[in-house]
């Protein structure tokens, strides 16, 4: 059977989350009855990553397979007209090898939070970033950031219903930048690793806020790293302001 990779965007606001669920929608519940549409029958896609409740992705990637031998642009088109008007879009389609797997084939992935602050609520942007009425300072944050750098055990950082065998983990980026508007100020997390923990990225930038707000020193993220211990993680921040900006693979299967 034919294997294709999709690349898929998507608004995370109405979804249960990425993981097909049997009572609440889900965005791999979405693209499974649209691709059933195609071929009937039932159908279960592998993705590269779980994204929460309303998490949103804008290059989560899948696979699946199917009898027919698609030209990728085409089940791309077909796709997008059976998944309306669901939030979700497939903005990219490769036939792939047999034995290729939008998971495990993955050599990294990069996710992006965005936190807007600003005294007014948001209007257009609502549900798409972690709304926050103070300024930060980008300097402590990216300091703070700084100490959560390359191989360590994450227990902190983790939610304890995480169900990864170990917390230990690489993090090979994390860049806080500072984005004005017109409005306010945007402050984009950029985070790159491997694979993460459940709630891993979440953790992270609640902790980090807290520093950029003055609550917390840049010192005081190494040590809740070396604690080692859940209870001393800063708060877990909001889903909303939270992307799947990219997964990495040694040959890209959407290159041109």
């Amino acid at each position: 059977m034919p294997r294709f990779a999709l690349q898929i965007e998507y608004d995370g606001s109405p979804f249960a989350g990425w993981q097909r669920q049997a009572d609440q929608p889900s965005v791999q519940g979405a693209i499974e009855a649209a691709l059933a549409r195609l071929q009937p029958g039932q159908h279960t896609i592998a993705a590269a990553g779980r994204t929460d409740a309303g998490v949103h992705a804008t290059a989560q990637v899948a696979h699946c397979d199917l009898t027919r031998d698609w030209d990728p642009f085409r089940l791309s088109e077909a796709l997008n007209f059976h998944l309306k008007p669901a939030p979700v879009a497939i903005v990219g389609a490769a036939r792939v090898a047999d034995d290729w797997h939008a998971r495990f084939s993955a050599h990294e992935r990069r996710y992006l939070f965005r936190i807007i602050a600003r005294r007014a609520p948001l209007t257009f942007e609502a549900g798409q970033a972690w709304r926050i009425n103070h300024t930060l300072n980008l300097t402590a944050m990216q300091a703070g950031a700084d100490q959560l750098l390359g191989e360590h055990d994450f227990t902190t950082f983790r939610s304890t219903m995480c169900q990864a065998q170990s917390p230990v983990k690489t993090l090979d980026a994390l860049d806080v930048t500072e984005v004005p508007r017109a409005n306010g100020t945007e402050y984009q997390f950029r985070v790159r690793a491997r694979s993460f923990l459940h709630n891993q990225v979440r953790s992270f930038v609640g902790t980090l806020e807290r520093v950029g707000a003055g609550a917390w020193t840049p010192d005081d993220v190494g040590r809740a790293l070396a604690a080692r211990d859940r209870a001393a993680c800063g708060p877990v921040c909001p889903p909303m302001g939270l992307y799947l900006a990219g997964v990495g693979y040694p040959d890209d299967p959407f290159a041109d």
